[in-house]
């Protein structure tokens, strides 16, 4: 049976979606088959694989709504053992649709649990607000992956996205955990970074991976070539080291089991 994690922060701007595309697409390349769902309206993930949101027939919001088969709706990327299931700004409305269905919450767990044993890992790419869809991503996952990265504000809102984990585990997931929090932009070169990091890793006792990506404009510049970085240039320190975290992700799955 997969696993199925969510990448979640209620925090914009921390780095979510470079981790989803880039941590799934190392895994991917590691020989472990891998679902990424997008499930914020933005659709950067979507982008981020090189896929046109124009040019879909059918999008994650299709499949929300019953209108469409999931099975029929995962694309085949270019990249290896890479599937993806797209957005569409349609996603937006679904906040609004999807409050008059009944156990409205437990949609994408129903959606998920007929295709997790086709996959090692899917990878939910939460939108960074706190609504339905998200509501969604947390009731049909396993557990919670928390990009962080180090700056000044690392830890503004944690308090709160800690409160809503163990209030959707309380009442909706009891299994919900935390996977872990990756920690990224890291500047080795400023004091703040080296800070961000400890106060990070006294919070999250125990959760931090060991890996830190660093500030990189290769992994920058990826996104707008419609490729994870690694597949963009293997040999850049950004590509690097979602390799090392996508090796130490699997290794640390593979001592649980």
């Amino acid at each position: 049976m997969g696993k199925i994690i969510a990448v979640f922060n209620q925090k914009g701007g921390v780095g979510k979606t470079t981790t989803n595309v880039n941590l799934s697409a190392c895994i991917g390349k590691l020989g472990k088959k891998t679902l990424v769902i997008d499930l914020d309206p933005q659709g950067n993930t979507t982008s981020g694989f090189g896929v046109d949101k124009k040019e879909l027939d059918f999008t994650i919001y299709d499949v929300l709504l019953g209108e469409k088969d999931i099975k029929d709706t995962i694309i085949d990327t270019e990249f290896d053992n890479i599937s993806l299931l797209s957005s569409s700004t349609e996603l937006a409305g679904a906040e609004i649709e999807l409050t008059g269905i009944e156990d409205r919450e437990f949609i994408l767990k129903n959606v998920l649990d007929s295709v997790r044993d086709n996959y090692d890992y899917i990878f939910v790419d939460c939108p960074p607000s706190l609504g339905m869809l998200t509501i969604n991503s947390l009731v049909a996952v396993d557990s919670v992956l928390i990009p962080i990265q180090c700056e000044y504000y690392a830890l503004e809102g944690v308090s709160q996205l800690m409160q809503t984990i163990s209030l959707v585990k309380e009442n909706l997931n009891p299994n919900l955990e935390i996977q872990g929090v990756v920690l990224s932009m890291f500047d080795g070169r400023a004091n703040l970074s080296i800070q961000v990091v400890e106060e990070v890793k006294k919070f999250f006792k125990g959760s931090v991976y060991t890996t830190i990506v660093p500030r990189n404009v290769r992994l920058a510049e990826a996104p707008s070539h419609g490729k994870p970085v690694v597949y963009y240039d293997s040999k850049c320190k950004g590509s690097l080291a979602y390799i090392d975290l996508a090796e130490e992700f699997i290794d640390l799955e593979e001592d649980v089991i």
